[in-house]
Parts: structure tokens; sequence; C-alpha cells
């Protein structure tokens, strides 16, 4: 397997063999992000192929540093993407959607939060949040909320049993309210 220098030079060079090492090397974890955002076997594909689109407009001028975390981003992001357009057409619930109705009660409203500084600040009192946290709590956390990732996947990759999960992401939920109101956000 190559390693992500080789395939960021590639990018770099314009040589169409980027993207069959990136499909090669970071297709199912591509996949995986959008299979747990988006509903159908169609759209995960759409998604995964606009990543490898998305990547070949990029790089350059970007040269990522953490190839697979450049990747996994541009995959949430489209895949979101996506979803608004699905969840319009009313295609059905996901791990993403249900993760975000999770997150309703403990998050600023959208309407209420003022773009900008206060959502930079909110991003850096989520970010400093996170740094706290346990480990394990840290990976249940990014994994539910950010890749999505369904409990039963999130037990099975932390050994753990999906009731400890639930708990854990309740009190991690919990305690995000706790600080974001002592830091002024209305939850």
């Amino acid at each position: 397997m190559p390693e992500d220098r080789e395939i960021v030079a590639l990018f770099w060079a314009r040589e169409e063999k980027a993207i069959r090492w990136t499909a090669e090397k970071y297709g199912r974890y591509l996949t995986k992000i959008a299979q747990n955002i988006l509903p159908s076997p169609e759209d995960w594909e759409e998604c995964v192929n606009d990543v490898y689109l998305k990547a070949w407009n990029s790089i350059p001028p970007h040269r990522p540093e953490v190839l697979s975390a450049y990747l996994g981003k541009l995959a949430r992001e489209r895949a979101i993407d996506l979803y608004r357009k699905s969840r319009s057409r009313k295609r059905g619930g996901t791990e993403y959607a249900l993760s975000l109705s999770e997150l309703e009660e403990v998050l600023p409203d959208r309407d209420t939060t003022v773009a900008g500084a206060e959502g930079r600040r909110l991003d850096g009192v989520l970010d400093a949040w996170l740094r706290t946290l346990p480990g394990e709590m840290r990976k249940a956390f990014v994994g539910r909320y950010f890749y999505a990732d369904s409990v039963k996947d999130i037990a099975a990759y932390l050994g753990m049993s999906e009731s400890k999960v639930k708990s854990m992401l309740f009190r991690a939920r919990k305690e995000l309210r706790k600080r974001l109101t002592e830091e002024g956000f209305s939850c």
C-alpha cells in the first residue's frame, strides 16, 4: 500500500494514479463515513466519488499532513450536504439523524448562535472541552457525533457493552451542556 506522502505527491503532479491509490487505501473508510450519514448505497457511492473529485481539485493548493483526516473531513461534509438534500425528500432516518437528535437539546440553537466570532468561540469551547474528556469517552463522543457511528459499532471498537456506551454518551452530553451554559451559551 502506498504511503500518504506518495499519494499527495501524485495529486500535486496531477497523476490520475492518485485517485486509484486513494480509492484502494481509503475507499472503505470513506464509504463507512457515508454509510453512517446517508440512507442509500447510491448516495454512498456518489459521496465517495465526490470526495475523490474534491481531493483532486483541492490538492494542490492544499497539502494535507494527515491524508486520512483530510479525506474523512471531505467525506463528512459531502455526506451531510447530500443528507440535507435527501432529508428534504423524506428518504428515511440514518445514524446521522439519530445522533443529531441526541445533540439537539445540548447545543445552542442555530437561530440564536451568532455567526462569525461567536461560532468560532463555540468551536473553541467544544475543542477545549473534548480535550478534557477521558480517552474512551472522547473516542465514543467523536465516533457518535462526528463520524455518526452507531452505538453498536462504538461498543464493538471500544470493547464494551452498548448500555455502557449509551451511559457514557449521556454523561458526556450532560457535561457538555453544563460547560456551554457556563460559557454563556443558551442551550
